[in-house]
């Protein structure tokens, strides 16, 4: 396992307060007649964005990104507890830490392979070329939720096109993990809990199914 950035885990001053609007998410209520019903439906709306798995054919290893994420560290708190200031003593930063494949938002007038293409580049360290993506395909997100789309791809990259450390843009706190691939699936199994959101899954099995023979 190979480590390029250490991600950001020392936090503090974590307060809750009500929703203030971004540009990233627009939460909203949907009315609607459903065969002749009236109904209503609260939808949190979210960008677009893209999901990349990359595998290093030169070490036999998938490269993962390990990040904090507030959503996962709130989800991780008892009700009773979330409001007001956090106790960071008792809830420490650990319990909103994530593996994930590469992955970004659609935020830019390009098209979703250059989007891929970035990412890999800042998250990840990698320089690709488009014509070495391969598109999976397009899935929805949450539908109950968001119905945000993921457009998924794979990227195999070798040691000799790695050009920087990665680890995200300025301000971001991310650290780039390279697993070999027996170790991303014995972290997949653990059948107590596994920090990770279900793109993960998904795109781990496609890739034993699809790719990896060994």
């Amino acid at each position: 396992m190979v480590k390029h950035r250490e991600v950001m885990e020392d936090i503090s001053d974590v307060y809750l307060t009500e929703y203030i609007p971004s540009m990233y998410t627009s939460p909203c209520t949907l009315y609607y007649l459903q065969n002749g019903k009236q109904k209503k439906w609260h939808i949190f709306a979210e960008r677009n964005g893209v999901v990349i798995i990359v595998y290093n054919k030169t070490r036999d290893v998938l490269i993962l990104v390990k990040q904090f994420r507030p959503s996962v560290y709130l989800q991780r708190i008892p009700e009773e507890d979330r409001h007001g200031k956090i106790d960071v003593g008792k809830y420490p930063a650990k319990l909103g830490v994530t593996l994930e494949w590469c992955a970004g938002l659609e935020d830019k007038d390009i098209s979703t392979e250059e989007v891929a293409q970035e990412e890999i580049l800042e998250e990840c360290g990698y320089s690709v070329q488009i014509q070495q993506l391969e598109r999976i395909g397009t899935i929805r997100n949450l539908s109950v939720t968001t119905g945000a789309r993921s457009t998924y791809y794979y990227c195999e990259v070798t040691d000799d096109m790695r050009v920087n450390s990665g680890g995200g843009e300025a301000g971001e706190h991310v650290e780039v993990l390279e697993m070999p691939v027996k170790d991303v699936v014995d972290y997949a199994s653990n059948t107590e809990y596994v920090s990770s959101p279900i793109n993960f899954m998904y795109g781990l099995y496609w890739f034993l199914s699809n790719k990896y023979k060994k």
